[in-house]
Order: C-alpha cells, then sequence, then structure tokens
C-alpha cells in the first residue's frame, strides 16, 4: 500500500492575476469568475465547471477575478502545501488498482435526503449552497453550511439530509476504481433505497490517474 493525500485549497484571484502550479493530479473548480488555464493545451474555465490535469499549469484569473477550488493528490501526507489545505485528509491507495479522478455536482432539492450509502472510493465534499445534515456511522450529524469541506471515506455509512427551505448543492472530487468509469460509485447500506432518487449528479470530470 502507499500513502498520499488529497487536499482542497479555496484560490481567490484578483482581476487578470496568475499563479503556478506543479505537476500533480489536480482538479481546478470555479465557484466564481473565470479562469485561462496554460498546460499540455489552453483551457477557458467558466464558473460552475471544472478543469482536470496532472501536468504543471499556470492560471490566470479574468476581468472580474476568481474564486478557485483547488483538489490535489499528492503522495505522503506531510508533502509541502497540504498544511496551507481548507481541509486535507489521508488516503491508502493499491499501487496494483487501477485509478480515476472523479469530479462531480450534486444537488438536492429542499427536503431531499441520501439514504445510508458508501462509495467505492475516498473523496472531499465542498458544500456550495443551502444546509446539509451528515451523519457518519453511529456519531452526531454535523451541520454544513456553504464553505464548509469534509471527507468521506466511502467505508463508513453516511446518511444527508438537506434543507428544507432551500436547494442544497456541493461539489466532490473522489479517488475511484478505474473500472467504474462513467458509472456510480455509491452502494447503499440497504440496496432497496437505490431506487429512490433524491438527488442529481453533474460529472464534470471522470479521468485516469496515474499514481
Amino acid at each position: 500500500m502507499a500513502a498520499f493525500a488529497l487536499s482542497l485549497h479555496e484560490d481567490h484571484l484578483e482581476p487578470s492575476a496568475g499563479v503556478a502550479h506543479p505537476a500533480a493530479p489536480r482538479v481546478l473548480y470555479v465557484r466564481e469568475g473565470d479562469i485561462e488555464v496554460s498546460s499540455a493545451g489552453r483551457a477557458h474555465v467558466a464558473a460552475g465547471s471544472a478543469w482536470h490535469a496532472a501536468l504543471p499549469c499556470a492560471v490566470t484569473a479574468g476581468t472580474r477575478g476568481a474564486a478557485v477550488l483547488r483538489f490535489e493528490l499528492r503522495p505522503d501526507a506531510g508533502t509541502a502545501g497540504v498544511a496551507s489545505a481548507l481541509l486535507a485528509h489521508p488516503l491508502t491507495v493499491d499501487p496494483a488498482q487501477r485509478y480515476l479522478m472523479r469530479c462531480d455536482r450534486v444537488d438536492f432539492d429542499p427536503g431531499g435526503e441520501a439514504l445510508p450509502h458508501g462509495h467505492r472510493g475516498g473523496g472531499i465534499r465542498y458544500l456550495l449552497e443551502g444546509a446539509l445534515e451528515v451523519r457518519v456511522g453511529d456519531r452526531p450529524g454535523r451541520l454544513m453550511k456553504p464553505g464548509d469541506a469534509w471527507f468521506e471515506s466511502g467505508v463508513e455509512p453516511v446518511h444527508a439530509v438537506a434543507s428544507r427551505e432551500i436547494p442544497t448543492s456541493f461539489i466532490r472530487v473522489s479517488l475511484l476504481p478505474r473500472e467504474i468509469k462513467g458509472r456510480s460509485s455509491i452502494v447503499y447500506v440497504d440496496p432497496v433505497d437505490a431506487a429512490v432518487k433524491p438527488r442529481r449528479y453533474t460529472v464534470f470530470v471522470d479521468e485516469p490517474v496515474e499514481l
């Protein structure tokens, strides 16, 4: 087994400001504004969309600036840069396994509920809007509000209940087995609950990653 760290950073860029990032499997999700990313090519990334690569990249904010959620996967939980993260969590991976990075947005209607479930891999979530009570295993629920981030291992069952007053959504990046590319990672504690569809998914990135 090998030790990695998945981290989430929140970058606030002034209008037309730029920043460079070294090579690492990374997802950039633009929360506000827009950016231009230069790597193997150039890409314009608007608010509410994401970009992924493992090569070094240069990011330049648009004329209105940008708020960017930067998810990175690096060897060893002690890697430089993790200390400044909004959230970082260790991941243990099997060198014999093939993986992919997935970035998707999950949207709940008011009162939506995700019945107890797990996933095929771990990942970090960030609440974009609304409110979400997240109960992990037998522990008390934690009320997430916009700007809050949390990690789910995929192993411990999670029960999530969204605000009854307003829509709720979060963005997440997960490390998953490559064999499930294009398919859901969710595993319900009670398989009958798979018939209940209280939320919608928008997949931005579902790409192989080399560790």
